[in-house]
């Protein structure tokens, strides 16, 4: 390691945008918690009696719209010299959204209910995809590599500790008044702002040069066919999705083996916020040293988790702690994929095509979550077991083209 990078790494403003960044990570990222589709969106719809569909179409409209948008938006965030000032206006949007969402959860029920906060969902998510294109710009600018993976890991691991607190909070709450959903929420919002607040005076440098941007359909295709390296890993980023889809199969199955009280939402959220306390730290050193190795061992574990729910599925156990203990597991999982595939694509991105790498990557993925998550409903019609298979093959396949990659940051050293 050279001298320089050292240097880099003991820099005060390095530092300030490292406590910066982590904080307010943290904070948007506990805010996730409470704006979660999987959860306690999923558990409002539920109790306000709105239809089954509406709810379907949370995990969707929160994922997909925030990854789609990205590469039509991405020449516009380039044209700002500041990606600070971009993922302001998303939070704003964010926090915006999720207020709206306490208000709906104050004043409506039913079929309005739902429509209103799949409306507000989309919005959410729309403003999302601004901050999720911005911040890796940010974090590229002002961290230097070996310490970007750290900066996500102790982002997830703090908001996994409050994410605890909400948890245990939420086993004291006795029936589903509306009133908790919307104070819920709109604390949710709250938290936006407060990011805002600490990210705002962060010391962003502005780009030395103007890096190559995709600026057409065109050139998004482009990218990926001329670029080996950035296709090999968006087809490994695809392969990962083994431990985001599964988690709303584990839940369904957990409600089916025992009943769907509300009090069970607890367990679940705790069990989110544990893996995250725990996890996001180790696996975000660990991608420091390779992030590829980190979605390879994510995408493995992934796969054999699946496994494990398929084998406690036809046991048929009626207890909620395997399935909590499962939804653990790949909540742990999701965490080391969610650090290594944020840290591979800012550090691959350091050769000067940052922005479009996210853009075009997450915009792929947008298309690609539809595709794999339209497949796994219509096996699941067949069987929940045929659905599981599916994933767990996917998981499996990740760990040969994520170990495949070239490695990149202090890794490739």
């Amino acid at each position: 390691m050279t001298d320089t990078t050292s240097t880099e790494r003991d820099d005060p403003r390095t530092r300030s945008a490292s406590r910066r960044l982590v904080g307010a990570l943290t904070l948007t990222k506990f805010g996730d918690r409470i704006v979660d589709p999987k959860t306690v969106l999923a558990w409002f719809l539920e109790t306000v009696g709105a239809p089954v569909a509406l709810t379907g179409l949370l995990v969707p409209i929160r994922e997909s719209g925030a990854l789609l948008p990205q590469a039509s938006i991405s020449p516009w965030v380039a044209a700002h010299e500041r990606r600070t000032r971009v993922w302001v206006l998303g939070a704003i949007g964010q926090a915006l959204a999720a207020a709206g969402m306490g208000a709906v959860a104050a004043t409506l029920t039913g079929t309005a209910a739902g429509v209103a906060i799949l409306v507000l969902l989309a919005v959410f998510a729309l403003a999302r995809s601004l901050c999720s294109l911005s911040i890796k710009d940010v974090m590229g600018r002002t961290i230097p590599p070996g310490r970007r993976g750290r900066v996500s890991g102790w982002a997830d691991s703090a908001s996994g500790l409050a994410a605890l607190t909400l948890g245990f909070g939420l086993r004291n709450v006795e029936g589903a008044a509306a009133t908790t959903f919307a104070w819920l929420l709109v604390g949710g919002a709250v938290l936006w702002v407060l990011a805002i607040a600490v990210l705002v005076g962060i010391d962003e440098p502005a780009a030395a040069d103007r890096e190559a941007n995709i600026e057409s359909l065109g050139d998004a295709v482009g990218l990926l066919r001329d670029d080996a390296d950035f296709r090999h890993f968006v087809i490994a980023r695809t392969l990962l999705l083994a431990s985001a889809l599964t988690p709303p199969f584990v839940v369904a199955l957990a409600v089916d083996a025992t009943g769907n009280d509300i009090a069970g939402l607890g367990p679940f959220v705790i069990a989110a916020g544990l893996a995250s306390l725990l996890g996001g730290r180790a696996w975000g050193r660990f991608a420091d040293t390779s992030s590829r190795t980190v979605m390879a061992i994510a995408a493995g574990t992934a796969s054999v988790v699946v496994v494990v729910v398929l084998v406690v599925d036809r046991i048929g156990a009626t207890s909620l702690w395997p399935w909590v203990t499962l939804y653990f597991l790949l909540s742990l999982v999701h965490t080391g994929a969610r650090v290594g595939r944020s840290t591979y694509v800012v550090e691959l991105g350091d050769r000067g095509a940052r922005t479009s790498y996210v853009a075009v990557s997450n915009t792929v993925m947008g298309l690609l979550l539809l595709a794999v998550g339209g497949v796994t409903a219509l096996l699941a019609m067949l069987g929940t077991e045929l659905a599981l298979l599916a994933l767990a093959l996917l998981g499996a396949s990740g760990v040969v083209v994520s170990l495949r990659l070239p490695e990149t940051g202090i890794g490739a050293e």
